[in-house]
Order: C-alpha cells, then structure tokens, then sequence
C-alpha cells in the first residue's frame, strides 16, 4: 500500500453455462497481468522451511479483524489469513478456480449458482464446513448489512439460499448475477463457524470468530498488535497456492505502527521483517541490500474524487468536467509516488478484468478547463476564484487517508483554473456520516475489487458508495446493471466500455491514480504473495533460518 494510505469446475466436462462465466474471466490474462516491480523476492533456497514468526507492520488499526465486516486495507491483510472462500482466483489469469468448493456451476442466465462443497475441510472450532454452514454465513452477511460493507453489496438481489444435502448448496439471485463467482472468491464471502455467526458484532471484530482458513486469531490488542497461529490440520488450500499442507509459519505478529519513518527504520534494524505500508520516499531503501520490494496495482476503482452531485455547483456538468481536465494526473505520480506508480488510466486500474485504457479522456488541458467554466458562467473574482451570482466556486474535499499530499497538489492543480478545494482531514465515521448526512462536496477514496462490476458497486445511483447515490438516475446506471447480468465476454466488455465512457465523460467519476500494493520485506521472507485482489497471501510465506 502506497501513498496516501489510508480494499472452475475441477473435473469433468464443464456445462455449457458454466464456460459462459468462467470464459470470460479466463480469458482476461492481458488485462490481470502483474505489476511486480523487483525479481529479489524469491531467492535460491532449495525449499520451503517450517516455523518461526514473522513480524508485519501494518499503518492503522480501525478496531475489528472481522473479515466479514473489515474494509480497509491493513485490516484485510490480517482477516484474509483466517478464512478460507468457496473458489478462488487466479492472480495471472483471473481464472475462478475451486477452493472449499470442489465443483461449482451456475444456470443460462447466471440467477442461480450450485457449489458442491470439498469434504475433509473445518472451522477451526472443529465444526464441519458444511453446505448448511455456508448458508448460516451468507444469511449472517445479509444481517450485517452496511456493517459487512462489501459482502452485503455482492449478496444485495439474493433471493434464496438452499441446502440440498450436505456437501450442496444452492445460491438463487432475483436477477442476472455473472459478478458472483468471483464474490466468492473474496475474503468477505470467506466462511466462518455456524457459532460465530451468533457472535455480537463486537466480538467478531474483537477476533473472537473461529474461521476456516489456515491462521488463527491467538490474540488481538487494539492500537498494537494482532496475532496469528497456524492451524493445525489444514490441508485445503486452493490450486492458487503452492503449499498444499498446514502453514508454514508458527505464527503471524501484525504490528500496528502508525509512523511512517518508524515502520522504515523497524525494517531497516529487523524488528519487523515485512510490511506493506512504506512510503514512497523510502520504496528504493528496500531494492536490494538484504531487502526486496514487490508493487502490484490494485484492481478496481482506482482513487477518486466522488462529487456531491445534489450540490448546486456540482450538478453543473461544465464544473466538473473542469475540474477533471484541471488535474495533472502524471504530475501526481512521478512527484508524490513511485516509479511502478500509475496514473488513472480509466476508472478501473489495469489489473482489472475488462479493463480498457480511456487516458485520452483523462488529458490535462487547463485552458479547456478554464473555457468550460468561462462558457459556464463562473468568472474570476478579485482573489483569482471564480464567482457566478455572487458565489465562490469553492469546495470542501472530506477524507480520511493519510497522508494528504496527493490532495495537496490537486489543490494548486485547481487553484491554477479557479476552483477552491479545501481540504477536511477527519475520521473515516465522519467521513461516512458526511456521505450519510449528504454534507460534503466531495469525498475521496477508492475501492479494490477484481471485477468489473465494482463500477456498478460505487457509482449506480441506488449505492451509497462515494455519494453516487447523490445525482439523478441516469442512462449509465442501466448500462451498470445490464453489464452485471452478461455472460458472453464480449458483451460484457462492451457494456463495461460504455459505462466507463459516460462516467468519464461527464466527470461523474474523477479518477485521480492507481493505488498499489508493495511488499517491502527482508530477504529471509520467502514466497508472501499477492492475491488476484492485491491482498496478501501469507499461506506460502517461509522464513530462511
């Protein structure tokens, strides 16, 4: 993570239905392909190694390791290590391959959706990982609601779920759902005892939940440190993984160190052995020298700007156009970021599946910025700010990553043409109150998923995600809905195309860069792994002796 900081069937003949989903996701190489920046990651060390701890430090602990419920990234890095999901994807290919469920397949028309379920597999309170069990955790997801703040949105139209035997369970959606395979494969729709289903909300985020995956919670102190032991028994990973038994590592110590130079200076003397929080600044410390780095963009929305559209101002469409031409967004990446850094390129990062490059639209062009508002109306004022009817062209920006120096320099991005952005650093229940209340101009963020359909997630009219729900339903919000339901690729591709282009073209989207991921760690740390998502994978990591 980056500045600024703060998201198949295994055999036999596959139906013809399930080729429909699976094909167009296999077929994506292109566009999921790596982002590694540096080959030192994996020395000549003739195997794996059993055992040791492994110290990773993480930049902020938001009070809750529940995989269920955690949103944020230094949160999923540890919640990942403790479930285990129905399939998986393959970070190369974006291939959906089994993981608890051995065989999976969906109908014509991609509303109902059968896993058969591995059997052997358990919870680590010893309870079998059953098809009822599944059923126990997606309806405790529905529960949760906006708490479960990802998996309430994949499991949104779900219109039954039914158990036809033990090791079989059946998903049914009142409407076309292609998106859901991958849902599955994300740590949020990762499964959990039946018990910790009746665990309260704090509990679970407390670590108290006994999961499916190949790490226990030992122990969690808010604002410290949360500990990870390996699960005894597990031998149920899935084809992504190397590692085909019980954990290598004893034990996983996520530090929590809000500073950025002590996370440097922690590496640096050994006290912590990895992390994923390095500044930019300090990224070439770790090339080499007892040390090495590994980027990898995150898919999904990449960071943004998400405008307030029942503002006024913002509703204008010239304003916001204006404000996206006015943004230099290579000058963000080559003066605040890294060299493996990216500018947007579109709204989706280019790890995405269906991702297409629109950086033609993104072009900065200050004087076509300053046109459209001179064409608009809004004229500069004594003070160099624009002014219509007596009022200033101003806005407010809440947020709550940190640091804020992207923002910083999108503000005399915006100054230069006459807009006043000021900047509200705040915490991220204001920042979701805010949205909530509909009091802020614009908020800030992104949102890592390996599908498409996180367009549809954040910027569709009826989400609250990023204040989309604050403008007019529009053409582009049938185009979302429709992209979601298809199954041929080209199809979808299309529809994803057209999305993109209508939310660009009239700035309903602002896309400002990528986020990525780099793994900064000391070259005894072997083989810790980057999902399709950009979250870690600690199931293969080992340490040299």
């Amino acid at each position: 993570m980056r500045l600024p900081k703060p998201s198949a069937a295994r055999s036999g003949k596959k139906p013809a239905a399930v080729v429909s989903v699976l094909g167009a996701v296999a077929l994506l190489a292109s566009a999921c392909g790596g982002g590694a920046d540096a080959g030192a990651q994996q020395s000549a060390a003739a195997s794996p190694v059993a055992g040791g701890n492994l110290n990773f430090a993480v930049s902020v602990d938001r009070g809750c390791i529940d995989p269920q419920q955690v949103g944020n990234n230094d949160a999923i890095a540890i919640a990942r290590q403790t479930v285990a999901s129905l399939t998986a994807q393959d970070p190369k290919t974006g291939e959906i391959v089994p993981w608890l469920a051995e065989k999976f397949e969906n109908n014509a028309d991609a509303t109902s959706f059968t896993f058969t379920l591995r059997t052997g597999a358990s919870y680590a309170d010893g309870t079998a990982i059953d098809a009822a069990s599944v059923k126990t955790n997606f309806e405790a997801i529905k529960a949760l609601g906006a708490k479960a703040t990802l998996g309430s949105t994949y499991l949104s139209d779900v219109s039954g779920i039914t158990v036809k035997d033990p090791q079989t369970v059946v998903v049914d959606f009142s409407k076309p759902n292609a998106q859901f395979l991958q849902a599955t494969s994300t740590f949020t729709l990762g499964l959990l005892s039946p018990a910790s289903a009746k665990l309260s909300e704090a509990d679970r985020c407390a670590g108290k939940f006994s999961g499916s995956g190949p790490f226990n919670v030992k122990s969690y102190t808010v604002d410290k440190e949360a500990v990870l032991e390996r699960r005894s028994g597990y031998n149920w990973p899935s084809s992504t993984n190397s590692n085909k038994g019980e954990a290598y590592l004893d034990s996983v110590t996520f530090k929590i160190i809000p500073e950025a130079g002590n996370r440097t200076g922690s590496l640096q003397s050994g006290q912590i052995d990895a992390t994923a929080a390095i500044s930019a600044a300090d990224i070439q410390l770790f090339s080499g020298n007892g040390f090495w780095n590994e980027t990898r963009a995150n898919p999904g929305v990449v960071y943004n700007l998400y405008s307030n559209e029942s503002n006024p101002k913002l509703k204008e469409t010239a304003v916001r156009q204006a404000i996206s031409k006015a943004i230099n967004r290579e000058e963000i990446t080559k003066t605040l970021l890294t060299e493996a850094d990216q500018p947007a390129k579109g709204i989706l990062s280019h790890t995405t599946p269906y991702f297409k490059d629109y950086s033609s639209l993104l072009a900065h062009d200050p004087d076509g910025a300053k046109k459209l508002l001179d064409d608009a109306g809004w004229n500069p004022g004594a003070d160099g700010i624009r002014e219509k009817n007596g009022e200033k062209l101003s806005f407010k920006v809440t947020y709550w990553q940190s640091p804020k120096e992207v923002l910083e320099l999108v503000q005399q991005q915006l100054k230069a043409i006459g807009v006043d952005l000021q900047l509200k650093f705040t915490t991220i229940a204001d920042v979701t109150a805010a949205q909530a209340d509909k009091t802020y101009d614009f908020s800030y963020g992104n949102l890592t998923r390996s599908d498409p359909d996180v367009l549809r997630t954040v910027f569709a009219s009826n989400t609250a995600r990023g204040g989309s729900n604050l403008r007019e339903k529009l053409p582009v919000d049938d185009t979302l809905g429709e992209q979601a339901a298809a199954l041929d690729k080209d199809a979808r591709q299309k529809l994803v195309d057209q999305a993109q282009e209508a939310l660009i073209k009239d700035a309903h989207s602002i896309p400002l860069y990528e986020l990525s991921t780099t793994i900064s760690a000391s070259e005894k740390v072997h083989d810790l792994k980057f999902e399709a998502s950009s979250r870690l994978d600690f199931y293969d990591a080992w340490l040299s002796k």
